[in-house]
């Protein structure tokens, strides 16, 4: 598969993708290597990296507690703390093997320790592959608040080896394939049309899609690194998408959901938004909601949850002068940002969506 160019850094694919990384190694002469993975990729994912990985570099594997609850400061203070212990200096590298939390957490960690070391993503997860790793964001949750406290840092190569994949769940590929989804949407209707039918995908398949999907995200980015106009429609269902996420991680009642099955439902009440504000047609809306609603199962919302969605999205990031600003899509395969929506018409999306 075609290595895709960034902004400084190359996106690779495969095997032979470890002969990249060795080289990126060797030219910039580290004094030493830091890996961090989660409890599940030290287990399923680690074996398989170090069977590939050749270096003379002395290396420490840094373990992490896995999922979203745990990309959170006190974690950076965990990692932070084991860097020094370890003797972590300003040519150290940091390898992060794993999910978007493992990618988010790690890159913002190598992004301020000693002001800024070199991190290189491995991701091991779908949703990683196509979207934690790809574009230099990096960031933690404050409390319930999705990726609040965050920098811009790329990092200097991210590794695709779609082998990781075979021991990832269902409900994890699942989430992973709502980005995808979404960069259809917005960027390219071919590929929208072609993830419709998942049924007959064989593993070239999948490699050449989630190639294809991370050009779109990266053709976005080089044109808007940091989000000032063009890169804010890959924000399309991360608005009411992260306040649902966050309402389901600060509740401890409700059980935890999953990044892309949370913008999954935002996407649909986003899509819901754009075809009452006339940017698309009411045919286009229902084939949106129809073809995500056979993949993702609608999520309950109580009157007290919709009135938490509301509170949670005074504190989006996106935000500026007090108004929330959504991404809606715009027509077949394009997207309008900067768009303000009146907490009626929310209102009006939700009653839609839980009919």
């Amino acid at each position: 598969m075609k290595t895709i160019i960034s902004k400084s850094y190359s996106i690779v694919f495969g095997e032979k993708s470890y002969e990249n990384l060795y080289e990126i190694i060797k030219e910039n002469n580290y004094s030493k290597i830091f890996i961090l993975t989660d409890i599940n990729t030290s287990e399923y994912c680690l074996p398989h990296f170090l069977a590939h990985f050749a270096t003379e570099v002395p290396f420490e594997i840094i373990e992490i507690e896995a999922g979203e609850i745990h990309k959170n400061i006190e974690t950076c203070f965990e990692v932070w703390n084991a860097l020094e212990e370890l003797e972590g200096d300003r040519k150290s590298l940091l390898l992060t093997l794993g999910g978007g939390t493992v990618s988010d957490l790690g890159g913002f960690v190598a992004s301020t320790y000693k002001r800024g070391i070199h991190s290189i993503h491995i991701p091991t997860t779908l949703l990683a592959m196509v979207d934690a790793s790809v574009g230099g964001k990096t960031g933690v949750n404050l409390g319930s608040l999705k990726n609040l406290i965050g920098t811009f840092s790329l990092p200097k190569m991210v590794l695709i080896d779609v082998s990781y994949l075979q021991t990832l769940p269902q409900n994890e590929m699942q989430s992973g394939l709502a980005e995808m989804l979404k960069h259809g949407l917005i960027a390219d209707m071919d590929y929208w049309n072609e993830l419709k039918d998942l049924s007959n995908l064989t593993t070239d398949d999948l490699e050449r899609l989630i190639h294809r999907s991370i050009e779109i995200k990266n053709n976005i980015v080089l044109q808007d690194y940091e989000e000032q106009h063009l890169r804010k429609g890959l924000n399309f269902g991360h608005t009411l998408g992260h306040a649902i996420e966050s309402l389901f991680l600060e509740d401890p009642e409700k059980e935890k959901l999953l990044h892309g099955f949370a913008i999954a439902q935002g996407m649909i009440l986003e899509a819901y938004l754009s075809y009452k504000k006339e940017l698309i047609s009411l045919t286009f809306y229902e084939e949106i909601k129809e073809i995500i609603r056979s993949i993702f199962d609608k999520v309950d919302l109580s009157d007290n949850d919709v009135q938490t969605i509301f509170s949670l999205l005074t504190h989006d990031k996106k935000n500026a002068f007090g108004e929330v600003n959504f991404t809606l899509l715009k027509n077949r395969g394009e997207f309008s940002y900067n768009e303000l929506v009146t907490n009626d018409l929310i209102s009006e999306a939700i009653h839609d969506y839980l009919k």
